[in-house]
C-alpha cells in the first residue's frame, strides 16, 4: 500500500516569489490551514522541499 502525506499550508504566500506560489498551487493548496492528502512520490517530495518553510507535512 502506498504511503500518503497530509500537507497543510501554514504560512502566507504574500511576498513570495512566483515559483513558490506556483508550487503551492500545484500541490492543491489555496488558503492558509487548508490540507490535502497526496501520494508519497518523489515529485511530491520535491515540491514539498521547495516550499518546506510554508507547509507542514505528516504521514497520513
Amino acid at each position: 500500500m502506498a504511503n500518503k502525506l497530509e500537507i497543510t499550508l501554514t504560512r502566507s504566500l504574500i511576498g513570495r516569489n512566483e515559483g513558490q506560489r506556483d508550487t503551492v498551487k500545484a500541490l492543491g493548496l489555496n488558503k492558509i490551514h487548508q490540507s490535502v492528502v497526496l501520494e508519497d512520490t518523489p515529485a511530491v517530495r520535491g515540491m514539498v522541499d521547495k516550499v518546506s518553510h510554508l507547509v507542514s507535512v505528516k504521514e497520513a
